[in-house]
């Protein structure tokens, strides 16, 4: 048999273990985590996704602990809707869940090894980075010009037992900062982030939470509230990192998946959708062609549309955390808010 070792537990490693072929691989997965996290954020599933977690077969289970997530509002900072977005059929799962329900598709034939992975197998099998954007596979595999990128932006992510109104769901854009809030199974999820020179690590959570509530204090009342909520428990914090753009997310027998190979900008929600993707589009073409040719299909039909939704989430998070900018953008959304009304008044008399 041949082996695979997948370094990463996260969402793409876990998919990429469940959706091997257990008859033709033997496949080891190292984790630095000896348990699953304890608090996540919620994680929209575009269409792509959901046909990833149909092939691993967890797609009803999924749906069965997520909100749909229907329609919401890109607003200004006082909580004025711009643009209203329905979002059809797709749904945020809670990425605890998600990971829960990945970890318990994996087949009991793959071997699970905790600890830290500092220096990469050299037993001939493949080797799988899906360790995210500081991936040791990546900086080992493609060099330290590869290094994972600092962004001026923190963000803040968490959950609160109360449920968010339906007026209230979808994104905050002010000055240099944005806010979202959205429905989660028991409650409801937000989000926050702007420029900060704080960390990139040991970042203090409750005097960061303390820092947003006066940040957004003059935003919109439900921003203040959900705040107001907030207990450091139930909140992450961190610095947002980017990769670099490669050209080719395969090198010598190692493939890269996941945010180790495009680790983006959060502002599009695709980062997970794409790490799904990643990891059944590999297992595929590794259960169906010699190693080689799978790599290079591989490397063909992920890295362009990868590198697009990179690009597209770095251009929407400058715009959503324009700063000097801010005001022409909000000139600009709210003429296109005007139009729109009149487009819709026309046609409403037309019928």
């Amino acid at each position: 048999m041949e082996t695979i070792t997948i370094v990463g537990g996260g969402i793409a490693g876990l998919a990429l273990a469940a959706a091997l072929d257990s008859n033709r691989f033997q496949v080891a997965v190292y984790e630095k985590r000896s348990e699953l996290p304890g608090v996540g954020n919620a994680l929209g599933m575009w269409p792509n996704a959901q046909r990833a977690l149909a092939r691993l077969g967890i797609l009803d289970q999924a749906r069965a602990v997520s909100p749909v997530l229907g329609s919401g509002s890109v607003r200004n900072a006082q909580g004025e809707p711009w643009i209203t977005v329905d979002a059809g059929e797709m749904f945020g799962i809670s990425r605890i869940d998600l990971l829960r329900l990945l970890d318990a598709a994996v087949p009991g034939s793959v071997r699970r090894i905790t600890g830290q992975v500092r220096d990469l197998p050299a037993d001939g099998g493949l080797v799988v980075g899906a360790d995210g954007v500081h991936s040791v596979v990546r900086r080992q595999g493609w060099g330290p010009g590869a290094d994972a990128r600092l962004t001026p932006y923190l963000a803040l992510r968490g959950t609160l037992p109360a449920p968010v109104a339906q007026e209230e769901v979808g994104e905050y854009w002010g000055r240099g900062d944005l806010f979202g809030m959205a429905a989660a199974r028991g409650g409801s999820f937000w989000y926050a982030s702007y420029r900060s020179g704080l960390g990139p690590y040991g970042i203090d959570v409750p005097s960061v939470l303390e820092q947003a509530r006066q940040r957004y204090a003059g935003h919109a009342p439900a921003i203040r509230r959900a705040l107001a909520a907030a207990t450091p428990e139930e909140c992450l914090v961190q610095r947002l990192w980017t990769v670099p753009h490669l050209r080719s997310y395969v090198r010598d027998g190692t493939v890269l998946i996941g945010d180790a190979a495009h680790g983006m900008m959060p502002t599009l929600g695709r980062g997970a959708c794409e790490s799904l993707v990643d990891a059944v589009t590999l297992a595929d073409l590794l259960n169906t062609l010699p190693q080689q040719q799978a790599l290079r299909a591989f490397d063909r039909r992920r890295r362009l549309p990868t590198l697009a939704v990179s690009v597209a989430s770095s251009a929407l998070g400058r715009v959503a955390l324009a700063d000097r900018a801010q005001p022409l953008r909000d000139r600009l959304l709210n003429l296109a808010r005007r139009r729109n009304d009149r487009a819709a008044v026309g046609s409403g008399s037309e019928r």
